[in-house]
């Protein structure tokens, strides 16, 4: 299934599409009508419509199965178009809700201030940016080899900016003792389009390797090293066909293509480690939405490169607030968030989902 497809379940489709089993990378769960789980969603009806980010893709697969499961006459059509087109959508007042890699931009960008023209938007009312699905990063490489990979923040850093450009190179031996390193030229690969992931994968080498990555946090890729693919599938399709390459992508994706991932500061990925640091970042309430602000050097065996995603809905004034508010409740529900690990996410911690459904609840 390719990055870009629309995904849409109705109650018509129910179980026999489930059962066919048409849901790629997804958990087929077969709740009680008007119940998942103990969470049991008011099922307002009617038909929602959002778009944006990839890196939620299997999360919204599995979170719209189970909705439309449970309330039947409900439609939820979710574009996954990347971050920057979701946004754009939202603003232009063409869906309900936005999937985002970033909150709302407060600062101008490109002439554009995205929580005004937010507020626009909702009519006078802010729009709200909440972090409901958490991605790992992944430094995803295909060296000839090598299965046990150890980079650290500088060592990307060089690696995407085009200081180093060898597998051998002392510096990444020196992190790999014992390993045998291929005397062959790194191949780096980077999304073409406007992402989240990008824009996460940035700030990350911002923080980590201040001396070293030039560049400030961007959705479009800021360096000049490397060559561009569309959309997770296209990194993900260029790591697979070429050795000795190394790209970044959101952990589901490497999953699903059984990529090897690199360690980071001897950490290996895992939902456990990239919730330590998921627990460990700073809550900053915006305008009744949230905010995190990620520790990029945590303490302890935390894999420290993971994003938020975030669904932008209006808190008053949007269309269909009922249908947002219950299919938002969901996603935010103990049960759903538990289900999402094996996907390749870090469930919310406790404390900030009940944050999250505090918010979510006041959806007008």
């Amino acid at each position: 299934m390719r990055f870009h497809l629309r995904l849409r379940l109705t109650a018509a489709l129910g179980c026999s599409a489930l059962l066919a089993g048409c849901w790629s990378g997804s958990v087929a769960v077969q709740p009680v009508p008007g119940t998942a789980g103990t969470h049991r969603p008011g099922c307002p009806g009617g038909a929602l419509k959002a778009e944006g980010a990839s890196s939620q893709r299997t999360a919204m697969e599995k979170l719209i199965q189970d909705y439309t499961a449970a309330c039947p006459g409900a439609t939820i059509d979710y574009t996954t178009s990347g971050s920057g087109a979701g946004v754009k959508a939202f603003l232009g007042g063409g869906t309900a809700l936005a999937g985002s890699d970033s909150p709302l931009h407060r600062m101008e960008r490109d002439g554009v201030i995205e929580t005004d023209r937010a507020a626009r938007r909702c009519q006078g009312n802010a729009a709200w940016s909440l972090p409901l699905v958490f991605s790992p990063i992944a430094v995803a490489h295909n060296v000839d080899g090598v299965t046990d990979l150890n980079l650290t923040g500088e060592l990307i850093a060089r690696i995407f900016d085009g200081d180093i450009t060898r597998w051998d190179d002392p510096a990444i031996a020196a992190a790999n003792p014992g390993t045998a390193l291929p005397d062959a030229r790194i191949a780096v690969f980077y999304r073409a389009d406007e992402s989240g992931t990008t824009e996460n994968f940035t700030r990350y080498l911002n923080a980590a390797a201040t001396d070293i990555w030039a560049h400030d946090s961007a959705k479009k890729w800021p360096a000049s090293r490397g060559e561009g693919k569309e959309k997770t599938a296209g990194v993900a399709d260029a790591i697979s066909g070429t050795p000795n390459s190394i790209t970044y992508l959101e952990w589901g994706a490497a999953l699903e293509r059984d990529l090897k991932v690199a360690r980071v500061n001897g950490v290996e990925l895992s939902g456990q480690t990239a919730s330590r640091t998921v627990a460990a970042a700073a809550v900053e309430e915006d305008d009744g939405g949230l905010r995190l602000g990620f520790d990029y050097s945590p303490d302890g065996n935390a894999y420290p490169l993971v994003m938020a995603t975030y669904e932008i809905v209006c808190s008053a004034g949007g269309p269909s607030p009922g249908l947002v508010r219950d299919f938002l409740g969901m996603f935010a529900s103990e049960e759903m968030q538990a289900s999402l690990e094996g996907l390749g996410y870090a469930p919310l911690p406790g404390e900030l989902r009940e944050r999250v459904n505090g918010v979510v609840s006041a959806i007008q």
